[in-house]
């Protein structure tokens, strides 16, 4: 049975919505470019057997941290986000995207010697070909952690949510998300962390983490068959966390939420058609975290977070949404 009509009736999903506009939400973590090479296939390589694409056109969006601070801005909240970019023509790029959409770049820390990541998809007739990434995600010196603590933390004066978008390309530490949580919890802000098995036992004080059911099944290091497997897994990490909720993400299957006092909730997919998966999580993590500045309970902000997920797989590249969009998703209009 779809639990939204019973966990979020219309007038209640569109009280929230029309709140996300006084919503100020700090992204820290793993800023990125997705450039894209859109083009068509005729043919196969007379040199190896792969297909020729012919490019016919460019692009290029916010990826990582820098999409979820995109998808706040585009259902109507404020994104400030805080993270680090090569002093390189990438980082150039980084920095005329986020003007475009809007988005403030007080946060964003230049580093020498250091590259701007850029992932780059070749696509031809709406299919992956090849990714290629441009990018270093070895460790940050001290200097560079406390750059990110500075900055954050003054971003955090103003905030009403916080996320940690962590892609594992190095600006993440334990010592920044020493120096930054603890800052949140005592401001009372909601905290949500889409994750990296690397950094698992440092995400405290949170309020909810959202693994996808890869990311469960290692950091529980479970294997998960069955439904049961996977709440058992997710009870095993609650304990481990030590966070009040656990939020698996399961692609076509959609979401299990699981609460530190015993409750679950399955939410499943409403995707109409899957095109690309790309950015899916940086959808539900700033959904997640603008419903939860906007009043909402957790049950109410996965489900808003689920319909939201299920208009961007029906896009191609990285993608974000409209308020206007997911209150469509939620037949509010």
């Amino acid at each position: 049975m779809d639990p939204t009509p019973a966990l979020l009736d219309p007038r209640r999903a569109a009280e929230i919505a029309a709140r996300f506009a006084g919503a100020r939400v700090v992204v820290l973590g793993d800023l990125m470019v997705d450039r894209f090479l859109w083009g068509s296939v005729s043919r196969i390589s007379p040199e190896a057997p792969v297909p020729v694409v012919r490019v016919e056109r460019e692009s290029a969006s916010l990826g990582g941290a820098g999409n979820v601070a995109r998808n706040v801005v585009a259902l109507g909240g404020e994104a400030v986000p805080v993270g680090l970019h090569g002093q390189d023509d990438g980082g150039a790029l980084l920095s005329r995207l986020f003007s475009e959409a809007g988005i403030g770049i007080q946060g964003l820390l230049p580093v020498a010697g250091r590259p701007t990541t850029i992932k780059t998809r070749i696509v031809a007739h709406h299919q992956h070909v090849v990714r290629f990434d441009r990018e270093e995600d070895g460790p940050i010196d001290d200097g560079v952690v406390q750059g990110l603590k500075t900055r954050a933390l003054a971003a955090l004066q103003s905030a009403s949510a916080l996320v940690i978008s962590d892609y594992e390309k190095g600006a993440l530490s334990a010592e920044l998300l020493e120096g930054v949580l603890p800052e949140a919890a005592r401001r009372g802000l909601p905290v949500v962390v889409d994750p990296k098995i690397r950094l698992m036992p440092h995400y405290h004080p949170v309020t909810v983490i959202t693994p996808n059911i890869r990311e469960a099944a290692e950091a529980s290091g479970t294997r998960l068959r069955t439904d049961a497997d996977l709440e058992t897994a997710g009870r095993l990490l609650l304990g481990r966390l030590g966070c009040p909720w656990l939020l698996i993400t399961r692609g076509e299957r959609g979401m299990l939420l699981l609460s530190a006092d015993g409750t679950s909730l399955t939410v499943p997919t409403r995707a109409r058609e899957i095109f690309d998966v790309s950015g899916a999580g940086d959808t539900v993590v700033a959904t997640l975290a603008l419903a939860l500045a906007a009043g909402a309970t957790m049950p109410e902000a996965v489900v808003l977070s689920n319909l939201a997920a299920g208009v961007v797989v029906g896009k191609l590249g990285t993608a974000s949404l409209t308020r206007a969009e997911l209150l469509d998703a939620c037949s509010l209009r």
